[in-house]
């Protein structure tokens, strides 16, 4: 691009040329800025909307006051106890998987390479309906098998994958999916009525169930995993050039397998919270793209997914009078469609910002 800018004025001095240079350096970061901004501000309006408006609305005062211990009689309990918990949760949820959808797409540089598609987040929910119906688990037991299951196939299909390179692993996840979904509905069968409702929840996923104590525990786990994944993707722009050249340039594989490994127990968090919402993972970071105009961005990605989730959840509630979706059938609904445009436009930016 630099380049190309100098080739527009050769007989330019030395101090125009540098700085045509330096305007084209400014301009992908307030692009950058910009877009950051709007996603902000787009995220506050929908967590507003999910938490003010609805069959029992809100005044901004209100929700103040509430907020700083003030009990108004039922309203009180509505706001604490469920449209505010939804919201927190959807945006820590989508912020987990954003981030953990974004890594896995740039670091084996194809954005079908999501934990959805590949088998991460069925393994979370195998295990832990396998911890329900099989076992007889329940509560902080199930979350902690849904991670275990996550890592678990994460690692299987690293192993299966081999040195194939990303190709072999996309492969090698897809079938994985396929197995742990064959699993799923094998002990969904097996499932007493009671255990079914539980299960469901487990397929598709909803932050209907949202509870202070699970979203302390989220929030916990992010505070650790994020200033980690912050740290390791330092070496993603490398990483997003091709195994052997990051390898030449000092990012060898044990990082790759690092990074991944920080964006799986991301997902494995994100699932155990509020199991798999269909394609959050998915679709953040290529519209995050999109966006930057090819550069991927973690915190854009982030945004994306806290956006998703929440408004979706907004959707699921209210699309339909008396009837309430779980939050992954609207994402899933978003998701399918764009699968296809993008497998058929082809955009799959891989610049980093």
């Amino acid at each position: 691009m630099n380049a190309t800018l100098l080739e527009r004025h050769p007989d330019g001095t030395a101090a125009e040329r540098v700085a045509v240079v330096r305007r084209a350096r400014r301009a992908p970061r307030r692009r950058r800025r910009l877009v950051l901004a709007g996603l902000s501000v787009l995220l506050l309006a929908v967590f507003a909307a999910r938490v003010l408006l609805g069959d029992f609305t809100f005044t901004v005062p209100d929700f103040f006051r509430i907020l700083l211990g003030a009990e108004i009689p039922g309203a009180t309990f509505i706001l604490m106890e469920s449209k505010l918990p939804r919201a927190v949760l959807g945006v820590l949820v989508g912020v987990a998987f954003g981030v953990g959808g974004a890594i896995f797409q740039a670091t084996l540089r194809n954005p079908l390479a999501s934990p959805d598609v590949i088998g991460v987040s069925l393994g979370a929910s195998a295990s832990a309906v396998v911890a329900i119906v099989l076992a007889g688990l329940e509560g902080g037991a199930v979350q902690a098998a849904a991670v275990l299951g996550a890592v678990g196939a994460a690692v299987l299909v690293r192993l299966v994958a081999g040195p194939g390179g990303t190709h072999h692993l996309v492969l090698a996840g897809i079938g994985m999916a396929a197995a742990l979904l064959s699993v799923v509905h094998y002990v969904f069968t097996r499932a007493d009525v009671w255990d079914a409702q539980l299960v469901l929840r487990w397929l598709t996923g909803s932050v209907g169930a949202a509870d202070w104590p699970t979203i302390r525990l989220l929030a916990l786990a992010l505070l650790v995993l994020l200033p980690l994944v912050a740290r390791a993707t330092r070496a993603l722009p490398l990483l997003e050039l091709g195994e052997e050249t990051a390898t030449g340039l000092g990012a060898g594989r044990h990082q790759a397998d690092l990074v991944l490994l920080l964006a799986v127990l991301l997902t494995a968090v994100g699932v155990a919270a509020a199991g798999p919402i269909s394609f959050v993972a998915f679709l953040a970071g290529p519209i995050a793209r999109l966006l930057m105009g090819g550069r991927t961005t973690l915190v854009g990605a982030a945004l994306v997914g806290a956006v998703v989730v929440v408004g979706a959840d907004y959707v699921a509630d209210y699309l339909l009078a008396d009837i309430n979706f779980p939050t992954g059938v609207v994402t899933g609904a978003l998701g399918a469609p764009f699968l296809l445009w993008l497998l058929a436009t082809g955009r799959t930016g891989r610049r980093v910002a």
